[in-house]
């Protein structure tokens, strides 16, 4: 599967917001959107009414690349929410917020979902005490994902997680710092998700 080599803060600038995708280096006053730098591309400073497709595609882009996504992988993700009985928007943001490589992020192991997708990629985690090296692994309630004990492993997550020093886990979330253990308590509701796009027009425009 392809994935996107390019600068990562082009990708911030064109969705006119900070997308996180370096973690805490996107707090400094260097970032391009703190800058009010302009979407790239000739025609980045055009600013015109958008259409309603637009709207659609934008929110669509912005969801995906903040968590790393393709577009092929994304659709993917979108049909098996589709088929589950629920609010689709709701469950779609439940199924990218259990991914592996997310909740690798969102325990601390990594600075960001980028970062967090290699140390996967790289073997550098159990889940429920099996070797873990897919990104989009889909996990439950009750799985839990360890940094493997290995001096490399443990070396480049208490690293991060000491820079993290002081910074609480998400409510559905558990994590035993000393022993580079977290554990899933429950899946996360739509709102202690909160990101930062509009889900209902995501769905409007994959449903098309």
């Amino acid at each position: 599967m392809g994935r996107y080599l390019g600068g990562v803060c082009r990708q911030c600038r064109r969705e006119g917001m900070k997308l996180f995708l370096k973690g805490d280096r996107c707090n400094m006053s260097k970032c391009a959107v703190e800058q009010g730098r302009a979407a790239p591309g000739m025609h980045g400073m055009r600013r015109s009414k958008a259409s309603d497709y637009a709207q659609q595609f934008r929110e669509k882009q912005r969801l995906r690349r903040m968590y790393g996504m393709q577009d092929g992988q994304f659709r993917v993700f979108f049909e098996k929410a589709a088929r589950h009985k629920g609010v689709t928007g709701d469950i779609l943001l439940q199924m990218l917020e259990m991914r592996l490589d997310n909740l690798a992020f969102r325990l601390g192991y990594a600075a960001s979902r980028r970062a967090a997708r290699q140390f996967v990629l790289h073997e550098h985690v159990n889940v429920n005490g099996r070797k873990a090296t897919i990104p989009s692994m889909i996990l439950k309630k009750g799985d839990v994902i360890e940094v493997r004990d290995r001096p490399a492993s443990r070396s480049l997550a208490k690293r991060t997680l000491d820079a993290n020093e002081g910074k609480d886990v998400k409510p559905w979330l558990t994590l035993d710092r000393a022993g580079f253990r977290g554990e899933v308590i429950r899946i996360p509701s739509r709102d202690e998700i909160a990101p930062i796009v509009n889900e209902q027009l995501v769905v409007e425009l994959c449903s098309k």
